[in-house]
């Protein structure tokens, strides 16, 4: 089973990923980080398995951006591997280009109603699934 980590700081975009896996019956264990220092603690600390990790990022957050942490996550040996997908507001070319040189799995742009947001979901679930995670 993949273990989610989810770094957003927005409530309500947490709880709409909640929703959705719901609605997905998607059972994979999530955690949750309100921005990129967040994460890397959650990451390196003990109670989040350290095997078949996904990170779904926001970029806009306080404290430390997404950019920011993928850039510290690129930088960490042990880190360097995990699988990140952006899941962002933000349509701005920088933020792609930069989240793709930092070896990003896929940049999703929110989607604005709550059904396309589960369909996203749903789509996210059949594409982990079919991979093949260490």
């Amino acid at each position: 089973m993949l273990n989610i980590l989810l770094v957003e700081d927005d409530e309500v975009d947490v709880m709409n990923v909640r929703r959705a896996f719901q609605k997905n019956n998607i059972r994979n264990p999530l955690w949750v980080a309100g921005n990129g220092l967040e994460a890397l603690e959650t990451l390196r600390g003990s109670d989040m398995p350290r095997e078949r990790r996904l990170v779904l990022l926001d970029l806009n957050m306080p404290r430390m951006n997404g950019i920011e942490f993928l850039r510290a996550l690129r930088e960490d040996e042990e880190l360097r591997p995990t699988p990140v997908v952006v899941l962002t507001t933000s349509a701005d070319e920088r933020d792609r280009v930069d989240a793709y040189n930092l070896n990003v799995a896929g940049y999703i742009l929110k989607p604005v109603t709550f059904v396309s947001f589960v369909e996203t979901m749903a789509t996210l679930n059949k594409y982990w699934t079919l991979v093949e995670y260490p």
